[in-house]
């Protein structure tokens, strides 16, 4: 059978430089991802840069930061400077769509030098050269830490606490269904190998700013119960971040609050981000695939968190998606 992780390590093996990339608003997963990924590279003399298609959280800057990462910040796409051929590959972590990557596709399609998706989503897309992908890993993270087991490239402090970052980001610290016996070993070794878990727990939970907490209140004061209190729906516009000064990437995590109650089986987070553009995310108890929903308007992801943009007013996609939501709650049985 094939082996998609020697597949990668072949394909990058040869390169002088390496350039890598995540999806557009990267969180934790993404960033820690793709932080190891450049560590581990540099450890075997392989040089690489970081590409990212959007402004990088504060929060997470500690990860490029405190270990000499260089990274480039463009919105969208590759900047036209950028020139390409300074690259011998393209590595893509936690993504394997074109619509989480605007503005690539234009300068990438026709490249002609590798390109390498290390991806856990179920949703993908047929561009890439190489494509390393494991819907049953709790985070992009974990994928990351078992590609440069078998390329035997040492842990060491700073790759094990960029890995920690990746996959407490994506478990909700160990609490979500995707936890595996398996990212608790992983977790473990990340520990022994000198994460610091104690830098990751202030740098994620103790670092917002007031700005944020602002616009979690309006956010949350936004919650909206339907379907018989199935359905929880939080919106956001444009003024708000306007007027709380905060960023439309300050918004990680407010989704997961509404899952708090006992009766919602889906939480959705409808954000104004321009104009014509509406980002609706996702996130599903299990009785809902939240991928499959997503997936009909384009959009995709993970059976329990997705997401898909909506071109149009927020009036019309907030009543697009509850008339489409409430249709698929009421498949769900009563008594579950």
């Amino acid at each position: 059978m094939p082996d998609s992780y020697q597949d990668v390590i072949d394909k990058l093996r040869p390169a002088k430089k390496v350039l890598i990339t995540t999806h557009v608003r990267p969180d934790g997963d993404a960033l820690g991802s793709s932080a190891a990924m450049a560590l581990g590279l540099r450890k075997i003399k392989i040089d690489s840069e970081i590409l990212l298609l959007s402004h990088l959280p504060r929060k997470y800057s500690f990860l490029f930061n405190d270990h000499g990462l260089s990274h480039i910040e463009a919105e969208p796409g590759i900047p036209s400077h950028l020139n390409l051929d300074h690259y011998d590959a393209l590595l893509v972590v936690d993504t394997g769509t074109w619509s989480q990557l605007p503005g690539l596709s234009d300068r990438i399609t026709k490249w002609p030098k590798p390109k390498i998706v290390l991806d856990h989503h179920l949703t993908q897309e047929q561009w890439a050269d190489v494509k390393l992908v494991d819907s049953s890993a709790a985070a992009a993270g974990e994928i990351v830490a078992e590609l440069l087991d078998r390329w035997k490239i040492p842990l060491d402090r700073s790759i094990a606490t960029t890995l920690y970052v990746a996959i407490v980001s994506d478990t909700g610290w160990f609490q979500f269904s995707n936890t595996r016996a398996q990212t608790l070993r992983l977790a473990a070794g990340l520990i022994e190998a000198g994460a610091d878990t104690e830098q990751v727990r202030k740098a994620l939970n103790e670092s917002e700013r007031p700005e944020r907490l602002a616009l979690q209140t309006r956010a949350q004061q936004s919650l909206q119960l339907l379907a018989d209190a199935s359905l929880a729906i939080m919106t956001l516009q444009r003024v708000d971040f306007e007027q709380t000064k905060a960023s439309p990437f300050e918004t990680e995590n407010f989704i997961n609050f509404p899952l708090q109650i006992k009766t919602v089986i889906v939480s959705a987070f409808i954000v104004e981000r321009g104009p014509k553009e509406i980002r609706i995310s996702l996130r599903s108890k299990g009785l809902i695939d939240v991928a499959l929903f997503a997936q009909r308007f384009g959009g995709g992801g993970h059976s329990r968190a997705s997401a898909y943009t909506f071109e149009g007013d927020l009036a019309a996609a907030k009543a697009a998606f509850t008339e489409n939501m409430t249709r698929e709650l009421a498949t769900v049985p009563q008594n579950v």
